[in-house]
Formats: C-alpha cells, sequence, structure tokens
C-alpha cells in the first residue's frame, strides 16, 4: 500500500502476480472436489492461457463453486455468459491424472 493517500489503490497487478494470486484463488474454492479441478488445472494450464482466456478463468473463479462445478460435471447446463473455451477445457481436464502431486497447490 502507498503513503501517498491520493493513490489509486486498484492498480493493475502485474501479469505474473495476477497468475499467481488466481492460482491461489482456484486452490481455495470452497469445497475439495472444485479445489481439485479448479487448482490442478491453474497449475498446469493457467500459465499457457491468452490473456482473454485468463479473464474467462477469473469469471469462473468469480461465479459460485457449486455452478461452476456443475457445469463442469454437465448436471446442469452453462448459462451461455460463462461458455467458452476455457470451460469446455475445464470440462475435459484429466485432474485425475495429476493425483500423484497430491490435494494440494504444487508451489
Amino acid at each position: 500500500m502507498s503513503d501517498n493517500p491520493f493513490s489509486d489503490p486498484n492498480t493493475p497487478l502485474d501479469p505474473d502476480a495476477r497468475l499467481k494470486r488466481l492460482t491461489f484463488r482456484a486452490w481455495r474454492r470452497g469445497f475439495k472436489e472444485a479445489d481439485l479441478i479448479m487448482g490442478r488445472f491453474a497449475d498446469t494450464k493457467l500459465y499457457d492461457l491468452s490473456p482473454d482466456e485468463v479473464d474467462e478463468f477469473e469469471r469462473l473463479l468469480d461465479a459460485p463453486d457449486t455452478e461452476v462445478y456443475a457445469w463442469i460435471c454437465g448436471t446442469i447446463e452453462t448459462p451461455t455468459n460463462y461458455e467458452g473455451p476455457v470451460l469446455d477445457a475445464l470440462k475435459t481436464f484429466d485432474y485425475e491424472a495429476l493425483a500423484a502431486e497430491g490435494d494440494g497447490p504444487s508451489s
């Protein structure tokens, strides 16, 4: 935080800090199943996404975890405003293949 009371507290994060923050959030969704899917996806795929895809991933992190989990599992229909390549990738992501890495962040 700046000592200047007139500085903008909402200055953008540098891209690397943003990705680290999103990875942290992905591992702390609210229930273990969502953590495993979103967290492992972030660990392995997030740094390869385009800026638009990172924005999409962040929108998914902002949505309620029970709904995102249901969209990924296909138990409820995804609203059109959440459809996109990142959600499609999450639906086909083999998070179980990374089970040997444990149930938490890789770093």
